[in-house]
């Protein structure tokens, strides 16, 4: 038939078939799931949120950015991917013994002994949570854009297996339900506010030497703000594992203290 012959100049003139699937192997072979999470967190951890899009994570992998739809299928689902690339690494971390003896609890000898499983099981999730995010500072803010865009069935399993281990190391400390919810959302409010407060950015000249021309005090007007002038210096600091320890200690006392 005319329609399936080939035109004057050689080329075929059938109707086209179903579209090729753009191709899948990159500079570093046959993409995976995981590739793609761990390509699109360095290239976040190096340029940024603002720099991820499917088009720039196709350059970094080698491949066409449709490739990259059958991994993730769309924007937020590739920001989805991040938050559970970063619980898998948290995973990784307690499972393989990242989280060593100075994510313990505070505490040596005997008082160290006397530390109940459950608040020591507490203290490593925590402290293995600030160690990731302090690796990755520029994914952070997903722990929490992400959570509030995403319904709790929907979150991936690595997200709900932390929430999982959580709950239960709370439940070990023998509370009640309604009570044991209540600690829970303290538990993560504590650890998500402690960890973005540590990341806020302080310094306003990294050029000066001069503390107070390094935090920009003179961006700060005086007779408003004599408190935050004076205290910005310390707040410059960060509070480091040992303020979370402490902080994460005196709201497991509130909530295992007998009613």
């Amino acid at each position: 038939m005319a329609g399936e012959r080939a035109d004057a100049r050689g080329g075929d003139t059938r109707a086209p078939g179903p579209a090729r699937r753009a191709a899948d192997r990159g500079r570093y072979g046959r993409l995976s799931r995981a590739r793609v999470l761990a390509s699109a967190l360095e290239l976040v951890d190096r340029d940024g949120l603002s720099a991820l899009s499917m088009r720039r994570l196709g350059a970094e992998l080698g491949v066409e950015a449709m490739a990259l739809y059958r991994y993730a299928a769309g924007k937020d689902a590739l920001l989805d991917g991040l938050v559970e690339a970063l619980y898998l690494e948290l995973e990784e971390r307690l499972a393989t013994g990242a989280a060593t003896e100075e994510t313990r609890a505070p505490g040596s000898g005997e008082e160290e002994a006397r530390t109940p499983e459950w608040r020591a099981g507490l203290h490593r999730v925590a402290r293995a949570t600030y160690d990731v995010c302090l690796d990755h500072p520029q994914a952070v803010p997903l722990l929490t854009t992400r959570m509030l865009a995403v319904p709790l069935a929907r979150r991936p399993l690595a997200v709900l297996k932390d929430h999982e281990r959580v709950l239960a190391l709370l439940r070990q400390a023998g509370l009640a339900d309604e009570r044991l919810a209540h600690a829970f959302r303290s538990f993560t409010a504590w650890l998500l506010g402690y960890v973005s407060v540590e990341l806020r950015p302080m310094v306003d000249n990294p050029d000066e030497s001069e503390p107070a021309l390094r935090l920009g005090l003179h961006r700060m007007p005086p007779q408003e703000l004599p408190v935050l002038r004076d205290i910005a210096p310390a707040l410059a600091e960060r509070g480091g594992p040992d303020g979370l320890a402490a902080g994460l200690d005196a709201l497991l006392d509130r909530f295992t203290r007998p009613e």
